[in-house]
């Protein structure tokens, strides 16, 4: 692509900015990179996530173009991507970059139209305890029709990538989620308004989703009994449901577990600033952004023993056994009693924007563009 701008397509997520979830999180920062390479990037996104007062269509440098999708949480994306995929074939890109094996069933479509298509698999959704026996075999098939019809496969971790190479004898490019140096914030409105205090409260950041085990880290931090310290449990869903129920009343219930809903900006940086402690105690995870997130802040963490948790490498002591709320209890009590000083901090924050850096992420994922397009 010598001498000429390339032109990239990117469908399979909600929008951004300031829209929860962990492909939104990843495409964000991919795309802010790439505009750096001078790569001219149109993301197709979902209307109703988006900001209602944000009027303008590019952000940053980056074009949006909006299209309905229904409300529906087995159709959704689906259907989104089907229309972006069409709208893909007018437009004409240099190439289409779809996220996730669910919108991964477009690719054959897109092949078909003539167009050149990268996908990156953030982690097998077929296994998200959400989904039905349809909705499972369905995603499967997503997975099988992007391995086989895509020009590349990028996984965001080791344990993707070997998923992809054992069951569907692809070799994919790893190129890993990353993650921005976070700016402290001084500021403490959050706090005063749940009721938190600097360095005395357990924080978990996610959609209210049954694979991110709320339930686990509730009763784990009931049996802790930490005294003075709170668990802030930040994030909604966006398809309210019996889970999202189950968590809101069994919080309501549980002395000083507090629900903020869903955080960004100051608001967010605040919450994981003055934290004492970030746990992940889900049971499918891609490569945990969160956590980076919460690495990047310098904070403690404990993770549950998950492979794509694993992955990051921490001490083995931060991991638990998945689901064994006592000894996550276990965890909470011993890392509360050790909050790192500033210098421990530091270090650990110079560690994981080094490890897990975007601009090398936009690199990586640049090198697999050219070698696609002629």
């Amino acid at each position: 692509m010598a001498g000429k701008q390339l032109k990239i397509m990117i469908i399979g997520l909600r929008g951004f900015p300031n829209v929860q979830g962990g492909i939104e999180t990843h495409v964000e920062n991919l795309c802010m990179e790439l505009v750096k390479h001078d790569v001219s990037v149109e993301v197709v996104v979902r209307r109703r996530y988006m900001n209602k007062s944000m009027t303008e269509k590019t952000w940053n440098g980056v074009r949006f173009h909006y299209l309905p999708s229904p409300k529906s949480i087995g159709l959704e994306a689906l259907i989104h991507t089907f229309l972006g995929v069409i709208y893909a074939a007018f437009k004409r890109p240099d190439l289409l970059h779809i996220h996730a094996i669910g919108p991964g069933l477009m690719t054959p479509l897109a092949r078909l139209l003539g167009i050149r298509v990268v996908v990156t698999h953030h982690g097998p959704d077929y296994d998200r305890q959400k989904w039905g026996g349809l909705a499972k075999k369905v995603l499967e098939l997503g997975e099988l029709l992007a391995c086989k019809f895509s020009n590349r496969v990028i996984a965001i971790s080791k344990t993707i990538k070997g998923i992809v190479a054992e069951k569907h004898g692809i070799e994919c490019s790893l190129i890993p989620n990353g993650v921005s140096l976070a700016e402290l914030s001084q500021g403490s409105d959050r706090l005063k308004e749940f009721g938190l205090a600097k360095n005395r409260y357990v924080i978990i950041v996610s959609r209210l989703v049954p694979e991110k085990r709320h339930l686990d880290l509730i009763e784990a931090f009931k049996l802790a009994n930490l005294d003075g310290w709170k668990l802030a449990i930040v994030g909604t869903s966006d398809h309210p449901n019996a889970y999202t129920q189950n968590v809101t009343e069994t919080s309501k219930e549980t002395e000083n577990v507090v629900l903020t809903g869903f955080q960004t900006g100051l608001g967010l940086a605040e919450l994981y600033t003055h934290a004492g402690l970030f746990v992940l105690p889900s049971s499918h995870e891609g490569l945990p952004i969160a956590l980076l997130e919460a690495l990047s802040y310098g904070l403690n963490v404990v993770a549950s023993d998950i492979p794509s948790n694993m992955e990051v490498n921490l001490d083995e002591e931060r991991y638990f056994e998945l689901g064994n709320t006592r000894q996550l209890a276990s965890r909470l009590k011993y890392w509360s009693e050790r909050v790192p000083d500033r210098e421990t901090r530091k270090t650990t924050r110079e560690w994981v924007v080094t490890t897990y850096n975007w601009p090398e992420i936009a690199r990586n994922t640049l090198n697999v563009y050219n070698s696609v397009v002629p």
